[in-house]
């Protein structure tokens, strides 16, 4: 009998977390977690890291392949990881390292984008898929227990990327990039469609629909973050030529259509045409946008519009908001840094060999 690709990455990622299980007891520092990364370690495997707040890495899960983002239920103790996009798997599990991780995979004709998010009550996960006949981007809905697919919404757009709850506890807002991909092959450059677009969480209606003007076309919307403003916060990445790279960050809401934010002078070009991801400072005061190409982060007064500080961390792109003002900030180089906008680094390790991903998140507040 043959066994297609995704059978056999869903088995060695259901191997490599029962090792990492049956280690965690040795490997552990113990403590309480307080972030959570995937990463390439000094041996070239892949895992996701939990780690405390000065660096140490108090519990490590191996994974089958490389991971991208992970949907933290921090109420509920419980993480899910995505594998990189186009994914076929998805590892949950608890923060505090008991238990055993659970392996799911997604649908044949679908492929996991790299993001989710848990609904307020912790009961469903939504995760951004692609429809691999289709191409159409969806949510795919999942029992948050079972892991069991229970359903899909519409994302009004292709390529979806991440995905994130507002503080109605209803609201979703989704990024679709707006590429057609076969595999990581890029189809539709100049034919883009990026948009942002808000959903109820029940019933999958739209409640709004934003796209950027014909001429920033090419600014795929990635990534986003919710402020206390009940603004959603973008970062893009333009795929035409790097030197005509506009702005790169914007906001929208339900109610006010895209823009982005207005420099003394422009910074498209000098941040690389490309923001890895945002994050929100717990006040939801401050933007923090990470342009890893550049080595540099930008952090952005919610309320006005401006940048207010900036730091530089080559190939820095994991970004979590840590505290009201503070940050944590991660690297390829394996670099982890916890500083507040315009101020010294309060705290920065480097874990040599390690190569943290895109994405850092919070998992225990502290």
């Amino acid at each position: 009998m043959a066994i297609d690709r995704r059978s056999l990455l869903l088995g060695s990622a259901l191997v490599l977390c029962a090792r990492s299980c049956a280690l965690a007891g040795v490997a552990s520092e113990g403590g309480e977690a307080a972030l959570v990364s995937a990463c390439r370690r000094p041996d070239g495997r892949y895992a996701l890291v939990l780690l405390s707040m000065d660096g140490r890495i108090l519990r490590e899960i191996a994974l089958s392949d490389r991971g991208h983002d992970i949907a933290v239920d921090r109420g509920r103790g419980r993480a899910v990881a995505f594998s990189r996009r186009p994914g076929t798997f998805a590892v949950a599990f608890k923060t505090d390292g008991s238990g055993e991780p659970n392996v799911f995979a997604a649908r044949e004709d679908r492929t996991f984008s790299g993001h989710g998010i848990f609904s307020r009550d912790g009961r469903v996960l939504y995760a951004t898929e692609n429809d691999n006949e289709t191409g159409d981007g969806l949510l795919g809905i999942y029992d948050a227990g079972s892991w069991r697919r229970i359903g899909e919404m519409a994302t009004h757009g292709i390529d979806p990327h991440e995905v994130i709850l507002l503080a109605d506890g209803t609201t979703l807002a989704v990024a679709n990039g707006g590429i057609e991909m076969s595999g990581r092959e890029k189809l539709n450059i100049a034919a883009m469609e990026p948009s942002l677009v808000f959903l109820d969480g029940t019933s999958g209606e739209v409640k709004a629909q934003h796209r950027l003007p014909l001429h920033l076309n090419q600014l795929s919307i990635r990534h986003i973050a919710a402020d206390a403003y009940g603004q959603v916060w973008f970062g893009g990445q333009w795929e035409g030529a790097l030197e005509a790279s506009p702005e790169l960050i914007g906001c929208a809401s339900v109610d006010r259509a895209l823009r982005l934010i207005e420099t003394p002078k422009p910074m498209g070009t000098a941040l690389k045409g490309y923001i890895g991801s945002v994050a929100i400072s717990g006040d939801g005061q401050v933007l923090a946008a990470a342009a890893p190409r550049a080595g540099r982060t930008l952090f952005i007064d919610t309320a006005r519009g401006g940048i207010v500080a900036e730091t530089q961390l080559p190939d820095g792109c994991g970004i979590a908001g840590v505290s009201a003002h503070a940050f944590a900030l991660s690297s390829g180089h394996g670099d982890l840094v916890r500083e507040e906008p315009g101020r010294d680094p309060a705290m920065s390790v480097k874990l040599a060999g390690t190569e943290f991903d895109n994405h850092l998140r919070l998992v225990a507040k502290i």
